[in-house]
């Protein structure tokens, strides 16, 4: 085989090895990732959605393909919300993922309930870097700015975690 054969058959194997971990990772009803830690941001105001974003993060990524983002994004208001878009420096293709029945699909948006919470978490919904223009390393922080239907958007730093970093649980769930 040739050295770009070769690459590409052991990128392809990790970016399979990647999709799965982050498919089964975590599944178990009782794997709810805590909402703390660094991270946090507020908007909202009156009627708006007031939303809160905390323990965002991304585990270490084996190679500049792919990475997974992790966090929880609260409403604190009677007013529902939908998560549209992300965006980051980091990469010009960030997709929503929704987790069911172990596959993993790309969707246009998700729904923050009214009083109510997203949870992006291992071995469910998530959002996901493709083609990182770099591959950040562990302590580092990555930024995103999350879009939303009704709220404006809100910028979050993730830190850069060990690939298996689990949050912590949260006791109030």
């Amino acid at each position: 085989m040739n050295t770009r054969t070769t690459r590409t058959t052991r990128t392809l194997a990790v970016a399979l090895s990647l999709t799965a971990a982050l498919a089964i990772s975590g599944c178990s009803s009782d794997d709810k990732d805590a909402a703390t830690g660094s991270g946090a941001a507020t908007t909202g105001s009156g009627a708006e959605p007031e939303l809160t974003v905390s323990g965002g993060y991304m585990p270490a990524p084996v190679n500049d393909k792919m990475a997974g983002a992790f966090m929880v994004i609260k409403n604190g208001s009677k007013t529902a919300d939908k998560l549209t878009g992300v965006t980051s420096p980091l990469s010009d293709d960030l997709q929503i993922h929704e987790t069911k029945d172990q596959k993993m699909q790309q969707v246009r948006s998700m729904d923050v309930p009214a009083n109510g919470e997203l949870k992006l978490e291992r071995g469910g919904n998530h959002v996901m870097f493709m083609g990182l223009k770099s591959t950040p390393k562990v302590g580092d922080k990555v930024t995103v700015e999350l879009r939303f239907e009704k709220s404006g958007p809100l910028e979050v730093e993730l830190d850069v975690k060990e690939r298996t970093y689990k949050a912590p649980h949260s006791s109030d769930h």
